[in-house]
């Protein structure tokens, strides 16, 4: 089964590799008998180009001020369609990242005992690719480009805004959980969903992640 980090606190150290099984099971396809309806996923130009992985220079120059802690209320990526709102995700019994209710293909989440999206650190949103009824809220997250833009509506009444520098898929077996989970500088956020191939017999083989930084607010 595909498989992710457990997160940490709010410096995001504590990083196990646990399986999660409710977020990468593709059971529309499983229904559907088919993956001609396979989400799509991330080419090779949509890579980080940095030393870290996460954007390189140019991304780093444009970072702003943090802002402070504040819970998110909803995510918006316009050149997706994705406008969802958000729930706060905590740890299973097992010790992996919670998910939505797959009831709610609409709902995405955010992992409330970390870093808020907008506060210096690495924040983490973590959404369906699809339940049994067809595509989630995250279906289309592979088709993202560098250079999108993602907002998140925060309780403050602030809006934190997002610029995208990477796009990478990564199989379960090598998913790179400092780079993804690892804490960071500057405000950065990560969207995760599933992807990276799809069996009948294990599900989605890995998983789609969206690198950001902080690049303004309003």
């Amino acid at each position: 089964m595909p498989r992710f980090p457990r997160p940490g606190g709010r410096a995001n150290a504590a990083l196990t590799a646990v399986t999660l099984f409710a977020l990468c099971s593709g059971a529309w396809l499983l229904r559907d008998g088919t993956t001609t309806h396979f989400p799509p996923q991330p080419s090779a130009a949509q890579a980080g180009t940095g030393q870290d992985g996460r954007g390189g220079q140019e991304a780093r120059d444009l970072a702003v001020p943090a802002l402070p802690p504040s819970p998110p209320r909803r995510v918006r990526i316009p050149a997706i369609g994705v406008d969802a709102p958000l729930t706060g995700l905590g740890l299973t019994r097992t010790g992996s990242l919670d998910v939505p209710p797959a009831s709610r293909p609409d709902l995405a989440g955010w992992y409330e005992a970390g870093t808020t999206p907008g506060e210096r650190g690495t924040a983490i949103v973590a959404g369906h690719v699809d339940n049994a009824d067809g595509p989630a809220v995250f279906y289309r997250l592979g088709a993202l480009a560098k250079g999108s833009t993602i907002e998140v509506d925060r309780r403050d009444g602030g809006v934190a805004v997002f610029t995208v520098d990477a796009v990478e898929v990564y199989d379960a077996r090598d998913f790179p959980d400092e780079k993804v989970y690892g804490p960071a500088r500057r405000p950065e956020l990560r969207v995760i969903t599933c992807g990276g191939g799809w069996s009948r017999g294990t599900g989605y083989r890995g998983n789609v992640v969206v690198f950001a930084h902080l690049s303004g607010s309003r």
